[in-house]
């Protein structure tokens, strides 16, 4: 199918579920909710198998594809996992969808890395943590997010029609600590498949790039952020404005260095 038949096609699938919370002035995870959810994982999760189907195509769209799937995926975890987490749904869904928009105004370009790497087991595992890392990271992010936008509010006196959609500021920041945790397991592992997937291929212990740089950069800052928490209770809109800069440091690792590869250096 047309690539960019397809972007479009998962951009619709998207878009009932984004406006969900907004028609309803609210989000619960009823039967509703689900059905739409499901479709909103469907379409990019159809777009990222088919063009990543049998190799690693480091294109733009794909990856940016790929993490709305595997967000959406990791989101639909978390909310059965703990039921307030579908309060976020006002944010993270917006969010996902300014990503669908952006991979899909990429497409027509169709500019691509030169390189494929076929896959294998190890290859498939380290990309499989490399993307859920940036999945939980999102997460983390949209749940700082929703955090400091309510303190906000909370400070001016002034809840508004879509703050009190979202979940309170100590639901928002329990979401973000145990996302952080686990996003730094994960990137952890990431990180360590990585560098043996380098020496089995190489010989090479240690390759020092811009994405490996800015992921051990992200792994350290979460690792202190999460000392801080620990240590000296950090929270509330300080703590809420480091998370996200952790997420950008991922955002450039991921998405950005295909950008720089694929679009302005290629």
């Amino acid at each position: 199918m047309n690539p960019l038949v397809l972007s479009f096609s998962a951009l619709l699938s998207l878009l009932p579920a984004t406006l969900l919370p907004f028609a309803r002035r609210g989000a619960k995870a009823d039967l509703i909710f689900w059905l739409l959810l499901g479709a909103a994982i469907a379409g990019p999760a159809a777009y990222s198998a088919a063009a990543l189907a049998e190799h690693w195509e480091g294109n733009l769209p794909a990856a940016l594809w790929l993490a709305v799937a595997v967000s959406l995926g990791l989101y639909a975890v978390l909310v059965l996992l703990v039921r307030e987490a579908s309060r976020l749904a006002p944010l993270l869904l917006p969010y996902a969808l300014l990503l669908g928009i952006l991979g899909t105004g990429l497409v027509p370009l169709g500019r691509e890395l030169a390189l494929s790497t076929e896959f294998d087991a190890w290859l498939a595992v380290h990309i499989a943590l490399s993307v859920a890392t940036y999945g939980l990271c999102t997460l983390a992010a949209v749940a700082a997010a929703a955090a400091f936008i309510q303190e906000g509010a909370l400070k001016r006196r002034a809840p508004s029609g879509f703050t009190r959609m979202l979940p309170s500021v100590a639901d928002a920041e329990r979401l973000v600590l145990r996302l952080l945790i686990a996003a730094e397991v994960v990137l952890g592992l990431g990180i360590a498949t990585g560098i043996s997937k380098l020496y089995v291929t190489s010989g090479i212990v240690f390759e020092l790039d811009h994405k490996t740089l800015l992921s051990l950069l992200a792994f350290a800052f979460i690792g202190l952020l999460l000392v801080l928490h620990h240590r000296s209770g950090l929270r509330g809109r300080r703590a809420a404005r480091l998370v996200l800069l952790a997420y950008l440091l991922l955002t450039l690792a991921y998405p950005g260095v295909k950008f720089v590869s694929g679009y302005l250096v290629s």
